[in-house]
């Protein structure tokens, strides 16, 4: 069994191996500025969209650059559909909201509904001996477990998969379970606090504090590999992020970058390697829910 500090080691090349996959282009945190895909987008999508077939990802960019289109032609061969999430800032995790929600809805998981449970569990705890008051949190904890909850069925308050998207879209029901993600997030930084610390000040130059206080924590703060390593690892679920961008081989041959995100020790537990359930679509500046064929 690999000791903390091998642990780390891995994990740390994991997340900085983010960096090399965006390939030489810089990719901006959020703002856009590359493609058109986001124009009017917060006036046009839901919070969390239909599932479209992934041929509607191909329309967007039938004058846009080659290498967009023929990328797309290779995750048509991997991945049936896509649904969008608004980008409003809050796109990756409302897309972890929902995708992690619809996966335990249809497999019915209730070991994974008792072992995320756990974790959560862990999480409080975790907020609450670095100072945070229950006050400030508790509500948005609640109700992300009533969620998880009523997706298990054979009870009153169980809810089909329509219910499921009509929640995701309420802002009242959507934005707080956002907000428990983000209180999860920035715990789990701050425990954690030596590890993230280098990354942290490589991507903003602050402090571990003021990252998760500017950047974290407020709703409509985009998130980077630093929050999704974070959220990955204090909930125990692995997470695939697929990179959609204009960045080619010397070779000629064009490839879909893709990098895993798997909890830390998962593979150790596990008997065979962890696959991810969870697939988001990354362009700049923001994340889409994938559904592999």
């Amino acid at each position: 069994m690999q000791n903390q500090d091998d642990v780390m080691k891995v994990e740390a090349e994991s997340v900085a191996s983010i960096s090399e996959l965006k390939g030489e282009e810089e990719w901006p945190n959020c703002s856009g500025e590359e493609l058109s895909f986001q124009e009017d987008q917060t006036a046009k999508v839901p919070y969390v969209g239909d599932k479209e077939p992934l041929s509607s990802l191909a329309a967007e960019y039938q004058s846009g650059s080659p290498i967009l289109l023929e990328k797309i032609k290779i995750l048509g061969s991997q991945y049936a559909a896509i649904r969008r999430t608004r980008g409003d800032g809050n796109c990756f995790f409302r897309s972890f909201m929902f995708s992690y929600l619809e996966h335990v809805l249809e497999t019915q998981d209730r070991a994974e509904v008792d072992r995320i449970k756990l974790n959560v569990e862990e999480c409080r705890k975790t907020l609450q001996s670095l100072g945070y008051t229950d006050f400030t949190f508790e509500d948005f904890f609640a109700l992300f477990l009533e969620q998880l909850d009523s997706i298990l069925q054979g009870s009153e308050e169980s809810i089909n998969h329509d219910e499921l998207v009509n929640r995701s879209r309420d802002q009242s029901v959507s934005d707080y379970i956002v907000m428990f993600f983000r209180f999860v997030t920035a715990g789990e930084i701050r425990k954690r606090a030596e590890f993230f610390e280098p990354f942290i000040v490589g991507l903003s130059n602050t402090t571990v504090d003021q990252f998760c206080k500017s950047s974290v924590e407020p709703m409509g703060e985009e998130s980077d590999h630093i929050h999704i390593t974070a959220l990955s690892d204090a909930l125990g679920v692995p997470i695939r992020v697929v990179y959609l961008d204009r960045s080619s081989c010397d070779s000629g041959s064009l490839t879909v970058n893709h990098h895993d995100f798997i909890p830390l020790g998962a593979n150790e537990k596990a008997e065979t390697t962890v696959t991810p359930f969870i697939t988001f679509l990354y362009r700049p500046g923001h994340y889409d829910i994938l559904y592999p064929k």
